[in-house]
């Protein structure tokens, strides 16, 4: 499998999608560490596939409850420390949930208006969904679906995506 050759990862580009997604719908019940991790994926994905370059550039694994960011866990440390967020452990439809709540307004200075539209059609598209909804839900995705376990997912492969899934055949026409 091609790697995601040439693409940098953006990290501060990175940092504010994702105070930005948790600053909309952290505080909905449904939406735990889980909702956030495909939130970000689609994100990053449907903006490849829509303008053929990366929003934030990060990377994702394939993991068997779907794609996981690689510095997720970075950047949740970073907005703690800055005070930007708080972590809240709990339980949702019987399952241990770890919440995200945003403390401030998120930055957005690096995001440029296709860039948050694009992320609000996925928070209206996803954010109702449990975390094992979603999670069935990103597991039909091609990207997913193509790459190998525990391996980092090609963004080229948004161009096979399937009438379901591609936000190119799914776009408004004007």
């Amino acid at each position: 499998m091609v790697s995601n050759k040439g693409i940098i990862f953006n990290k501060k580009k990175f940092k504010q999608t994702l105070h930005y997604i948790i600053s909309k719908v952290g505080a909905q019940d449904n939406v735990g560490k889980t909702v956030l991790y495909k939130m970000l994926y689609f994100s990053d994905f449907d903006y490849y596939e829509l303008y053929n370059k990366p929003l934030t550039g990060e990377s994702y694994l394939k993991l068997p409850h779907g794609p996981a960011p690689s510095h997720f866990k970075e950047i949740i440390k970073e907005l703690k420390k800055m005070l930007k967020i708080k972590e809240i452990k709990g339980e949702y439809m019987g399952y241990p949930q770890i919440k995200f709540v945003s403390l401030c307004s998120p930055e957005t200075n690096l995001l440029n208006g296709d860039e948050i539209q694009l992320i609000e059609k996925v928070i209206s598209r996803l954010s109702g969904m449990s975390g094992t909804q979603i999670s069935s839900y990103s597991h039909q995705d091609i990207p997913w679906k193509a790459t190998e376990d525990k391996k980092e997912m090609d963004y080229e492969l948004v161009f096979y995506r399937d009438p379901t899934f591609s936000v190119t055949e799914n776009a408004e026409i004007c």
